[in-house]
């Protein structure tokens, strides 16, 4: 496979006149007026702060330029991976997740600690807003949240909860309704997921949801690797083909991407397989080009650290792996992928990185193309 790269990689989201400069873990789609929309966890401090807010930016020009990215899921928790999905005739998905403000205030104690005798403002500053928070208030909103629209995302309804959770949100069933292949909310760290994914069906109507099935868990060399972060994306024949973040800080480290397949449009899964070496990268973001092509980027976090892609022409039976869109030496804080098909049959995928070792991560875009 040969990648030509289209310009250079650009920042299309920042905020570098505050403190509030952090941008990660974004998402991208063509919504059905034809716009590209871009989502994002936003002006927050730093990877784990209490202030990330899901916000979104739209493109009428295919990224070329973008509106200033606009807060949607604003809870009084931290809003974390920001998922965009269109489906219907005008309506999207702004889907996110949050965490407690216990798990924020031991990650402030894990600071404090680390800084030894050094004053911590950032510390007393998060802690300070921490202190505004009630329980009640916490209740009302923890969780994988999730936004709808019937304008193209020009208003948004009531929060809805999720069961599961996932970086980029659910797919577009034939019948209208959702299907959201992802981990299950839990509270036990900021990874979220235990180790099974599994499919829930939302229904747009009201934000009711039902399950539908699940994947079996993975497991390597009898151990149980932590599965998470999965992606889903629906082929012309029916089939559903996931990929699925597998990882494990053991003595056996693995950052990996696997596969599940449904013929069935989620009830029943094949028994996942991995696709990517130990350390290959993740989490995965797939999507069908127009030619037929199907494709996934991820992020590598080994040095030289970036944003692969691999492809595969017969629908995921074989997988072209490891190509590179974006390379960089300043940090591993980098990733989540997410690509979109341009009128021309170009593409382009929006990502997180830092531009500098200690920077703040911004969230940027690489347009690119492919001949097989």
């Amino acid at each position: 496979m040969k990648i030509t790269l289209i310009g250079g990689p650009r920042v299309i989201m920042s905020n570098p006149l505050s403190r509030h400069n952090y941008f990660g873990w974004p998402s991208a789609a063509r919504l059905k007026n034809g716009r590209i929309a871009v989502a994002a966890s936003g002006f927050r401090e730093r990877h784990i702060c209490p202030f990330g807010k899901a916000v979104v930016s739209f493109s009428e020009d295919e990224g070329e330029s973008y509106s200033p990215p606009a807060p949607v899921i604003d809870t009084v928790l931290d809003d974390r991976d920001a998922g965009v999905v269109p489906f219907g005739e005008s309506s999207l998905i702004l889907t996110s997740f949050n965490n407690t403000v216990e798990f924020q205030r031991q990650c402030i104690g894990q600071r404090i600690a680390a800084n030894g005798t050094q004053p911590d403002s950032a510390a007393a500053y998060d802690a300070a807003y921490l202190d505004t928070v009630s329980p009640e208030a916490q209740a009302a909103v923890l969780g994988s949240t999730f936004r709808i629209s019937r304008d193209n995302g020009v208003t948004f309804g009531e929060l809805h909860i999720s069961p599961v959770t996932s970086p980029h949100g659910p797919l577009e069933l034939p019948d209208g309704t959702l299907l959201w292949v992802g981990t299950m909310f839990a509270l036990k760290d900021e990874n979220r997921g235990g180790n099974t994914v599994k499919a829930y069906r939302i229904y747009p109507a009201d934000g009711r949801t039902e399950y539908v099935g699940e994947i079996e868990n993975v497991t390597v060399d009898g151990e149980l690797p932590l599965s998470c972060e999965p992606h889903a994306v629906l082929l012309p024949d029916g089939r559903i083909v996931a990929h699925i973040r597998v990882q494990t800080d053991g003595e056996r480290k693995l950052f990996t991407v696997f596969q599940s397949v449904s013929d069935d449009l989620g009830r029943t899964w094949s028994v996942p397989r991995q696709l990517l070496p130990q350390l290959g990268g993740s989490p995965p973001h797939l999507l069908l080009h127009s030619s037929g092509m199907l494709l996934s980027a991820y992020g590598f976090r080994e040095k030289p650290y970036g944003i692969k892609v691999m492809f595969s022409r017969d629908g995921g039976e074989i997988w072209d792996v490891g190509h590179d869109i974006y390379v960089t030496d300043a940090s591993p804080d980098l990733g989540y992928p997410a690509t979109v098909e341009l009128r021309d049959g170009s593409l382009l995928t929006v990502f997180y990185a830092r531009t500098s070792t200690d920077g703040p991560a911004v969230i940027m875009q690489q347009k690119w193309s492919f001949e097989p």
